[in-house]
């Protein structure tokens, strides 16, 4: 497939526009709400919290995705969550889907909204109207207004998270982009994170749900930071048909270029995610080849990075490999450890420090220079079968205690 990365985020694609607003939320002097909307109604998919505990915003936009309606805008404030608010979170919903319908005559029901911050505190409606009417003035489809959304929604994110591609489907071009926020409650289980994703292909709505649901599992399902599941996690996918292409709905060869393409754009947003983790110091990559099942390198993978003790050793540059294959054995993947081989890779190299139940003897200054590295890998090959799966997170460190112990100040 050609497929082409270029500059930009959510705006990339025809038909799409966004602004923000410093509306005062909670942080004072940055910009805190954000608008993308498109210029006609979207098909549109998600993927949601699979936490009990679902904030007042995931149940809205879980309505809209599931009743199988269009999206046409959505609406995004960080600072305050949304979450364990009863009523009156709901009613935040619909103030501020109806204040987008009062200023743009775009109808309530096809407003997505979304928030992310501290769990239990109620919105400002007022500040809420107030930024949705200043947002509907300055609508951009520039790629510094898409830069600016994804700067936005920001909470103890260090960097703004954004992409865009172009790839070719029915002899049309077309473009995906999309923009992310995550840095701590980091857990997937469908996803942790806020998301959105703006492309102008025409597909059929259930093929781009399956497309969706399926690339969320070797994305953002595969990344952690603390093993925290958010009541927040978010992914609206919204396509106008504003390229002109053939709409697509087969599983043909336009739709695995499409598919090729979410993966693509999904995959750089979660390692985006989970090298930003809070305090982070670098990207914590495990990589599972040869296992059994693919079930069973995604859970040995996730269980690798997801491990506090994996990742103070990632953080202490520490070969201390018993830890992780400590973290695959109670991840509940059946394996002999008579069969595994463990390395550690990175920029500075490649070494194998464990061999079919047999701890090697390493060179441990060549294990610090390789760990020192801004992004570890830690490579188990099983030995058994012919499947694997990645998994992303980062090194454990002082200041994630610190960030989270503040949070609320």
């Amino acid at each position: 497939m050609k497929m082409t990365e270029i500059k930009g985020g959510v705006t990339s694609a025809k038909g799409f526009k966004a602004a923000v607003a410093a509306a005062g939320i909670k942080y004072k002097g940055r910009t805190d709400m954000a608008m993308v909307i498109s210029e006609r109604p979207c098909e549109c998919a998600g993927t949601f919290t699979s936490n009990i505990v679902k904030a007042a915003c995931v149940q809205w936009d879980q309505k809209i995705v599931k009743d199988g309606g269009p999206m046409q805008a959505v609406v995004v404030n960080s600072g305050i969550a949304n979450a364990c608010t009863g009523k009156e979170g709901f009613d935040a919903c619909e103030a501020t889907a109806k204040a987008v319908e009062d200023a743009l005559g775009i109808p309530f029901g096809t407003v997505g909204v979304a928030s992310t911050g501290v769990i239990g505190m109620q919105l400002p409606v007022e500040k809420l109207k107030a930024g949705v009417k200043m947002m509907s003035g300055s609508l951009s489809d520039s790629g510094e207004a898409g830069t600016e959304a994804s700067k936005a929604i920001m909470t103890t994110d260090t960097v703004n998270k954004e992409i865009a591609v172009t790839f070719e489907a029915g002899e049309k071009t077309v473009t995906l982009g999309g923009m992310s926020k995550g840095s701590g409650m980091i857990h997937p289980n469908m996803c942790t994170m806020l998301g959105f994703l703006t492309t102008d292909i025409s597909i059929d709505k259930s093929l781009m749900q399956e497309a969706l649901s399926e690339v969320v599992k070797d994305t953002f399902n595969m990344i952690t930071v603390d093993g925290d599941t958010s009541t927040n996690d978010t992914l609206l996918l919204m396509a106008n048909g504003l390229a002109g292409n053939e709409k697509i709905t087969s599983k043909n060869a336009d739709y695995e270029t499409f598919k090729e393409a979410l993966f693509y754009v999904c995959r750089f947003l979660a390692r985006r995610m989970a090298s930003d983790g809070e305090g982070a110091t670098k990207l914590f990559e495990a990589k599972v080849i040869n296992a059994k099942t693919k079930e069973d390198a995604r859970t040995l993978s996730r269980a690798i990075v997801g491990s506090n003790l994996s990742k103070a050793a990632i953080f202490g540059c520490d070969a201390n490999f018993g830890r992780f294959l400590c973290a695959m054995g109670y991840s509940g993947a059946i394996f002999d450890q008579n069969d595994v081989e463990l390395y550690f890779k990175s920029s500075e190299g490649k070494l194998k420090v464990f061999d079919k139940g047999v701890p090697l003897t390493f060179d441990e200054d060549e294990a610090v220079r390789i760990m020192k590295a801004p992004e570890v890998t830690v490579i188990a090959d099983m030995n058994e079968g012919g499947e694997e799966a990645t998994a992303w997170g980062c090194d454990l460190t002082y200041d994630y205690v610190k960030i989270n112990a503040d949070y609320r100040s």
